[in-house]
Parts: structure tokens; sequence; C-alpha cells
């Protein structure tokens, strides 16, 4: 299917690895001009020589006011098409074993530039009458993930703000959506694998194997099916999905609205 969004520009936060990454070669394989983001300038610049006329890059931490003020220079005055709202989220923790600092944290790490960056990047998609707004959390959104309490809790305050926004900016051509992974084989699974070792007293591959057998196909994602789907979703054919919560999860969620 040819998704019609060669030349265009887009964004990629979190880019260098993960679903980030995934996503980033996807639509560069479309023929996408894209702004990568992430905190290495090493790999940042070693995708930009493999794709010297597809991608720019930005460097820094996405969650800080300075790198949102530099993404939004790099953009300048140009038609933004749409943007892939993506970072590594709060530490493995109980309730018990969390102070209230890290709830501030956690707050700062998942929700607040989150709503700053769409803030900055809304206006440049109005004036366009178009734009796709992507945000890649959690499918303890959908259903909880043991030991992970600060994330659970505050990526679903972002389901909360997107659902709401998407309403409020749908007849201007902009459409606002969530995709929810599952289990998959990215290194943000490395602190869940290092978790359950604690907990259990065994080792990494046994951790791994516990997560597997969760899945109902038996099995870890892979970060390109993924991309699949979030690709498409940054195109002109998703424009009537919006305000949606997607689970990408091999069918790990239990409940029928999952």
């Amino acid at each position: 299917m040819d998704l019609e969004i060669r030349d265009k520009l887009f964004v990629v936060t979190g880019a260098t690895s993960g679903f980030g990454r995934s996503i980033m070669l996807s639509l560069i394989h479309e023929g996408a001009k894209i702004i990568i983001n992430a905190r290495g300038e090493e790999r940042l610049l070693e995708l930009k020589n493999l794709y010297p006329n597809q991608i720019e890059i930005v460097v820094g931490n996405i969650t800080s006011d300075v790198t949102l003020s530099d993404l939004i220079r790099k953009i300048g005055d140009r038609k933004l098409y749409g943007i892939v709202i993506n970072a590594s989220g709060s530490p493995a923790a109980t309730f018990n074993n969390t102070e209230l600092g890290q709830w501030d944290e956690a707050y700062a790490l998942i929700l607040r530039w989150k709503v700053k960056l769409t803030k900055l990047i809304l206006p440049l998609m109005e004036k366009n009458k178009y734009g796709r707004l992507l945000y890649i959390e959690s499918i303890g959104v959908k259903q909880p993930i043991e030991n992970l309490i600060l994330s659970n809790s505050l990526r679903m305050a972002v389901v909360g703000f997107v659902k709401t926004l998407s309403r409020e900016i749908a007849k201007n051509g902009i459409t606002c959506n969530i995709l929810a992974p599952g289990y998959h084989n990215t290194p943000s699974m490395d602190r869940l694998y290092l978790n359950k070792s604690a907990l259990l007293g065994i080792n990494g591959s046994e951790a791994k194997s516990i997560f597997e057998n969760e899945v109902a196909v038996g099995r870890l994602g892979n970060s390109d099916e993924f991309a699949s789907l979030a690709t498409w979703l940054l195109s002109e054919k998703s424009g009537y999905i919006t305000g949606q919560t997607i689970s990408v999860d091999g069918g790990l969620v239990k409940g029928s609205m999952g």
C-alpha cells in the first residue's frame, strides 16, 4: 500500500532505539523526510549519514524545555504532517517502594513534556488544517503491569489528556491517537526482566519466559510489526481514527475492551 507520505515532513522523538527507531526506519522506507531526536549525538549522526537526504537531527533530552524549543526551531515554518511522541518511562517500583519525589519525577518524565510539546506543535498543524499526533505509551493503561505503578498511573493521565484533546481538534483535520504496546523485544523490557529476576530469584532467561507465557500468541512482539501500524496512523489514510488507545499486545489484555 502506498501511504502517500513521500517527501512529507515528520518528527520522531526517541528515534535511536526501540519503537522510535523502527518507526523512523519505516517512514524512511516510505520516502518521508524526518526530524529525529534522541540524547545520543553519535547515534543520531550515524543515522543522518545513512540517510542524508531524509534525516535532520535534534540532539537532547526531549523532556527538557531547551530541547523542545530546539525542535520547534528546526521545524520552522515548514508544513509538519505528523509527530511520534515517544520516550522512555519511569523506573520499576511498587507503591510502598516509592517516595513522593518519584511521583513528581514521573509527572515530568511521562506527562508534562508531552503536554508542552503538544502545545508547541498544535498551532503549526492548526495553521495547515492537518496533522497526525501519535503518542507511544504502554499496555499498562489497559491492564496495569506489576511493579510499574508510576508508569501505569501517569500514562493513564496521558490517555485522558489525548482523548479529551482529540474531540477539541478533530474538525481542524488533526487526529491524535495512542499506541499501547505490550511486551516487545526492546531495551525497555530489560528493567522488567531485572525486577522479575530479583523478586523470584531467577535468571534473566527464565524471567523472559514468564513474560512470553503471559502473551496469547506465545512470544514477544517485534518492533517492526509495531512500526507498520504506527506509520499507517501517521498517514492521511487514517483520517477517520482519532482519540483511540490501540493495543499492540499479542492478546495480553484479557478484558473485552482491550
